[in-house]
């Protein structure tokens, strides 16, 4: 996968400058709350020199009402701009999510095959997180920061230049080991997200695949596997501690130079009566209002450096191409008869490795096409093909003699069904599954379609009927149970093209008995891709495509291959032994 580095024109163009409104008033108050936080200040070199000195109550009194009011606007700015700000930088993450989502439903499938669902999932939740600080309250601060150290500079500079002359030598050579530090940390940051992802991943798949790993008494296994993988983790992140214990470090050490000169020098013009007691106070906290935001800055960089990084890794996903290229699959069918033509079709998973090779055949509209053959040998291949799953390295697929590649693939899976050999069940209830392709389905179409896959045949036997909830990959039902759920699904979509990938090879002989039954009634009418092990299942096809090594060895209807004694006849033999 290729980098995206993120830049700040382009951060600037897609976050910041559509926010400007809520961002503008967030500086606006952080400006107001720093100025309002050098009133202290100020007012103790007025309390040494003037106050105390003059024994002047009603100074004082004033003096202490403009603190009380610089305390209150402070307070005040700080509840807003968490209102606001923070606010902002949540819906902003919501809707990046949203958007990351979104790009992520529209890939190919292929990217899917190789991508794990723990890690995207990661991705989708986790990389946006950083823009709060962008959003938030952290960009605002920052820039508040460069304010308040500019202010008070000039503040200081007017007491004392020569004590600002030294104090900016230690401070400019902080701010150098700063910038350092963050652009070393930031390809750190993106490397965790990247692991964080592999971790995710891996945890996700061992809970979803728990039976398997107890079964096999795997669990020690997984868990030296999960112990690796967070301490791969923990190396990153001691990394990055490394890094920014270095800008700590440093701040504490070259601030510390600092404070320990101004002492020294602050002292000797008291002395010498250059500087009085108030000034030096005065000088003092300033001080400490320039430094603090720069060693703020510091975390703030951080965070912004880890923002970057996130948004480096969701700039990866978004810059891939979708599935559906609008500028390319550009054709709509509004009614598919159900013409398909494979002509010298070549596929591979990988370039070097072909698994199908120059694949040509017909199916006419409404017919039944079966393809048999042993594992591996690119049945599956073809369905996917035919599905649009996947796309030929050469030759080409045409739907009614329009080429498949062009076909808007909204338009053509909109008139699509499938069902897998492990068909995917969500979790929720039976009637919630069977609605999935038509949401809003009747009452007596559900009905009718759960009836037509004998899907009524078990739940009239559950206590809730078709609202039973039948867990995480309905992992509550038997394998056929889940089947039939599935081929009501497909009932329910009323498609033009149906493709049945191993369909009934998860059933026990009484269910296959059901479905065939229900799978007779579905192809009616409809231009129907079967694969099937069984034999049996297949007999009334209008042809049967022999696949074997990604070529079609055999072709005929069930009579005409038994007739030629080939492939076709030997596995039919083979089964009807066992």
């Amino acid at each position: 996968m290729a980098n995206s580095k993120v830049t700040l024109s382009h951060v600037f163009k897609t976050i910041i400058w559509p926010r400007r409104i809520p961002i503008l008033i967030g500086l606006f108050l952080i400006i107001l709350s720093r100025i309002s936080s050098l009133v202290l200040p100020g007012a103790s070199q007025y309390l040494m020199d003037d106050v105390i000195v003059n024994k002047d109550t009603e100074m004082l009194k004033n003096l202490l009402l403009c603190v009380i009011g610089a305390i209150t606007i402070q307070a005040i700015t700080s509840f807003l701009l968490t209102k606001i700000l923070s606010v902002e930088a949540q819906h902003l993450i919501a809707k990046l999510r949203v958007r990351v989502q979104k790009k992520v439903m529209y890939l190919p499938t292929r990217f899917f095959d190789n991508t794990k669902s723990g890690e995207l999932v990661s991705r989708i939740m986790s990389d946006v997180e950083g823009v709060r600080n962008l959003v938030g309250t952290g960009l605002v601060q920052l820039i508040g920061g460069v304010l308040t150290s500019l202010i008070s500079l000039a503040l200081l500079i007017r007491i004392s230049p020569m004590m600002t002359i030294y104090v900016l030598v230690p401070v400019a050579i902080f701010g150098v080991i700063s910038l350092k530090a963050f652009g070393y940390i930031r390809p750190i940051f993106r490397e965790r997200g990247k692991i964080n992802a592999e971790v995710t991943g891996r945890l996700t798949e061992t809970l979803n695949g728990i039976r398997v790993i107890k079964g096999f008494n795997a669990e020690k296994q997984e868990i030296k596997t999960f112990e690796e993988g967070t301490e791969k983790l923990f190396l990153n992140v001691k990394e990055s501690l490394t890094a920014t214990s270095v800008i700590t470090s440093s701040a504490t050490f070259l601030l510390g130079l600092s404070s320990t000169g101004i002492m020294g020098i602050g002292g000797y013009m008291i002395m010498n009566n250059d500087l009085t007691i108030g000034e030096f106070l005065s000088f003092t906290l300033y001080l400490g209002f320039m430094i603090a935001p720069i060693i703020q800055m510091s975390n703030i960089g951080s965070q912004l450096t880890e923002a970057f990084a996130g948004l480096d890794r969701t700039e990866e996903l978004m810059n891939m191409k979708s599935e559906d290229n609008g500028s390319i699959r550009t054709h709509s069918i509004k009614n598919i008869e159900g013409y398909i033509q494979f002509n010298n079709v070549v596929f591979g998973y990988k370039e070097e490795k072909k698994v199908l090779h120059n694949i040509s055949f017909d199916v006419q509209p409404g017919s039944v096409t079966a393809l048999v053959g042993s594992s591996g040998s690119g049945k599956s291949t073809i369905a996917a093909l035919a599905a649009s799953f996947i796309i030929p390295n050469s030759g080409t697929i045409t739907v009614d003699r329009h080429d498949l590649s062009l076909i808007s693939l909204e338009n053509f899976r909109s008139q699509l069904g499938v069902v897998l050999q492990d068909d995917f069940l969500f979790e929720g209830t039976i009637r919630e599954n069977i609605l999935f392709p038509k949401p809003n389905a009747t009452d007596a179409e559900v009905t009718s379609a759960a009836k037509a896959a004998y899907v009524t045949e078990f739940t009239d036997q559950f206590e809730e009927g078709m609202e039973t909830v039948i867990g995480e990959r309905g992992i509550k039902l038997s394998g056929g149970q889940r089947q039939r759920i599935a081929i009501a699904r497909a009932i329910l979509a009323n498609p033009k093209i149906l493709i049945l990938d191993e369909a009934t090879s998860n059933l026990d002989t009484e269910s296959e008995s059901y479905i065939q039954k229900s799978l007779e009634n579905l192809m009616i009418g409809r231009t129907t891709l079967v694969i099937a092990h069984r034999l049996s299942t297949i007999r009334r096809a209008d042809q049967i495509l022999v696949i074997e090594s990604g070529v079609i060895a055999e072709k005929g209807t069930h009579e005409d291959l038994i007739d030629k004694k080939g492939r076709y006849f030997e596995l039919h033999t083979y089964q009807a032994r066992i």
